[in-house]
């Protein structure tokens, strides 16, 4: 309980801390006839790189995560494929008046990561 209440407080720290910061530099920056002079601390940014660099960028990460998503797909419908195999096996030892409670496991199973494999499917 103790620590709820801590958390506005915090943040209320936070807060001040950031305005305090962002004030400092908008101070400096707006004091006629002072060159300002950069942090050390802090490397200078180079200019915004043009649209075209942001476009490439953009489409390899893309296309990096398109491969990722292809890899996981193939790795869960060999698995998809092995568990529907073991199903059918715990099947084919039940007989009509018996089922087993790891058939029921295994098509609940079966039956999450193929609502998994279908998401990835459509890019989720």
């Amino acid at each position: 309980m103790r620590s709820r209440r801590c958390v506005p407080l915090l943040a209320g720290l936070l807060l001040a801390f950031v305005l305090s910061i962002w004030s400092a530099g908008q101070s400096v920056a707006q004091t006629p006839g002072q060159t300002p002079v950069p942090n050390p601390g802090f490397p200078s940014q180079g200019p915004p790189p043009d649209q075209e660099t942001q476009d490439r960028i953009q489409k390899e990460m893309a296309k990096k995560a398109n491969q990722e998503r292809q890899a996981q797909l193939k790795r869960d419908t060999e698995h998809l494929f092995k568990l529907a195999t073991e199903l059918k096996q715990y099947v084919d030892k039940t007989n009509e008046n018996t089922l087993s409670v790891e058939v029921v496991k295994k098509a609940e199973e079966i039956e999450k990561l193929a609502h998994s494999v279908k998401e990835k499917m459509k890019g989720q």
